[in-house]
């Protein structure tokens, strides 16, 4: 079964609002094995909502609608789903009860406009709104069940929840949409499409897709199977993906990066601490953002000039001289001496030009070196980033935390692309 989702309101196509509903809606469609064909997003404008009803119900069996059912001149969604219907406009007298009912609770006289929303189109039938004063609508258009909400979130979220997603649990039948996502970082798309191979191709079941945000790579996967045999297949194909990918695929769903660090320096039972340069804390802020990092996270130093790296994390000034700030050799001392300073297992120093100036022909800004510092061993990496100031920022943290994942968990190193060791 497929559906489609018409969400409604000028301030959601001039982008003055984020159109969190469609989002939401999608989710609960695929939740009960229904397949979102498209959103649309509509203006208030009476013509083209009603084309966009007559348009879904012709194209799917489910039709949710979200918005414009407030009490003003903008909010024409009652009225364009009866001229889809080719119908009048009728009171509903219980809806008029509820809407009296919740201004006399708050000791207001309700406004005549508001009787506006006790209306739905002749043949409908309301939704009851126990958040708000505007009753959702359920109608009929051919063969399509068309449910209509209001677009204020709290009011839609327990509207669907007490009374369209239990009918839709009926409707949907035993068929079954599963998704997950795995994430990874190290390697750009292209190369990730190449690694997954027949994976992706289009007419598989499971579907493999890639979508990129902040320097990740995530690997979406949707299982469309009759609900027995679903969570088999999408079990399947995530080994599947695994698999080719290899240590570079950190988390699945809501796991992120440094939870995955976090995580792991918790299984082996290590501490860690930061030696910061250029990210100027923000590699400290990403594993402290994790729940529970205090039991692997000891501190760390941000050392923006020459001098606090000398003073500070006891970097030698012959060293700084030599080879300058941004080096192989700063580095390694700045990670060397954060883990004997801090007495943690292992210690990250980031050192590089952020820019948008300080750069050199033979050091351009997007030139970053990352240290770690463990036991046995310290090791040297350098980064090669492009972009502005913040993306550069923000990759160099995320890629030391890449590496020092694979380091502890005996990985090659080289699933980070870009970095290059000394």
């Amino acid at each position: 079964m497929q559906g489609a989702i018409i969400s409604i309101g000028d301030e959601l196509t001039l982008g003055q609002t984020v159109d969190t509903n469609s989002a939401y809606l999608s989710q609960q469609l695929v939740k009960r094995g229904i397949f979102p064909r498209y959103h649309v997003t509509v203006p208030d404008d009476r013509g083209q909502i009603a084309r966009a009803i007559t348009h879904a119900a012709q194209t799917v069996p489910v039709v949710l609608v979200t918005g414009g059912l407030g009490p003003t001149e903008d909010d024409l969604t009652r009225e364009a789903l009866a001229d889809a219907m080719g119908v009048d406009l009728i009171l509903d007298e219980a809806s008029l009860q509820h809407i009296s009912s919740f201004f006399a609770r708050r000791n207001r006289p309700m406004p005549e406009r508001n009787r506006t929303q006790a209306m739905h189109p002749r043949g409908a039938e309301a939704i009851p709104n126990s958040n708000g004063t505007a009753p959702g609508i359920k109608a009929k258009l051919h063969d399509t069940t068309i449910y209509v909400t209001p677009g204020v979130p709290r009011e839609l979220y327990v509207m669907f929840e007490k009374t369209i997603g239990p009918e839709l649990d009926k409707l949907a039948g035993e068929r079954a949409i599963l998704t997950t996502t795995l994430h990874t970082f190290g390697q750009g798309e292209s190369d990730l499409a190449a690694r997954l191979g027949h994976l992706m191709q289009r007419n598989r079941n499971p579907t493999v897709g890639t979508t990129v945000s902040n320097g990740y790579v995530s690997v979406r996967i949707r299982s469309d199977f009759p609900r027995k045999l679903a969570e088999n297949e999408l079990n399947q194909a995530v080994h599947a993906v695994k698999s080719a990918l290899g240590a570079i695929c950190f988390g699945r769903d809501d796991q992120t990066l440094p939870g995955a660090v976090v995580g792991l320096l918790v299984e082996k039972k290590l501490t860690m601490a930061t030696a910061e340069s250029c990210t100027g804390g923000l590699l400290g802020a990403m594993v402290t953002d994790v729940p529970g990092s205090s039991v692997v996270y000891v501190g760390g130093w941000v050392t923006y000039s020459n001098q606090m790296k000398a003073s500070q994390l006891g970097v030698p000034p012959e060293v700084i001289e030599a080879h300058g700030a941004v080096s192989v050799e700063t580095a390694r001392a700045m990670a060397v001496s954060a883990r004997e300073r801090s007495g943690a297992d292992a210690a990250v120093s980031i050192t590089g030009i952020a820019g948008p100036d300080g750069g050199t022909a033979e050091k351009p800004v997007g030139t970053v070196y990352v240290g770690l510092a463990l036991r046995d061993r310290a090791r040297v990496f350098l980064l090669r980033l492009g972009g502005d100031r913040e993306t550069i920022r923000d990759r160099a943290a995320k890629s030391a935390l890449q590496l020092l994942r694979l380091l502890l968990m005996g990985e090659k190193t080289t699933g980070v692309t870009w970095a290059e060791e000394q």
